[in-house]
């Protein structure tokens, strides 16, 4: 019993220490130059504007974590393997990676991505392009800053001016 009171009491500290370093896996789903082709997608897809792109939000780092614990290893390695075909495209389409691509050259390499016949490489661009969208719009930034999120909807006011006559009454 004095080990879990212990225990709740030491909870609040311990829990306000959290920060995204330190929440971070300890076995990343992706390398790091995947990583950073993921970032390079989202950011694409949802470019800097007058606000924070996907990028400078983390998106990328919220699509690696959805797909190693909520996705199956199917779902997984072709998500692996669409980030090959993304460079392989790049390759093709630039001669260079995604990375090194301007804007206009890496919409081109999506393009193809969203038309191609092959399906692992459709259910790659719309798996990315939806988790990048999901990720974007429940960012922190996004739910305080622009769609000014409220946890709780609704006020109760209990002091408010009752009308004297019923409404029924009232024309």
């Amino acid at each position: 019993m004095a080990g879990a009171v212990g225990g709740l009491i030491s909870l609040p500290a311990w829990a306000s220490g959290w920060t995204s370093e330190t929440v971070r896996p300890l076995n990343p789903f992706l390398s790091r130059s995947q990583d950073e082709l993921l970032a390079d997608l989202a950011e694409t897809i949802i470019p800097a504007t007058d606000t924070p792109g996907a990028k400078a939000l983390n998106v990328h780092q919220f699509i690696q974590k959805v797909v190693a614990d909520c996705y199956d290893k199917p779902s997984a390695e072709t998500f692996r393997k669409g980030l090959a075909a993304v460079d392989e495209l790049a390759q093709k389409s630039f001669g260079k990676p995604f990375s090194q691509g301007d804007t206009t050259q890496r919409i081109g390499v999506l393009n193809q991505l969203a038309q191609s016949t092959d399906a692992d490489q459709k259910n790659f661009y719309s798996m990315v392009k939806g988790l990048t969208i999901r990720g974007y719009m429940s960012s922190e930034y996004v739910m305080t800053n622009l769609t000014h999120y409220e946890m709780i909807p609704g006020r109760y006011h209990g002091c408010v001016p009752v009308p004297a006559k019923p409404i029924s009454q009232t024309k």
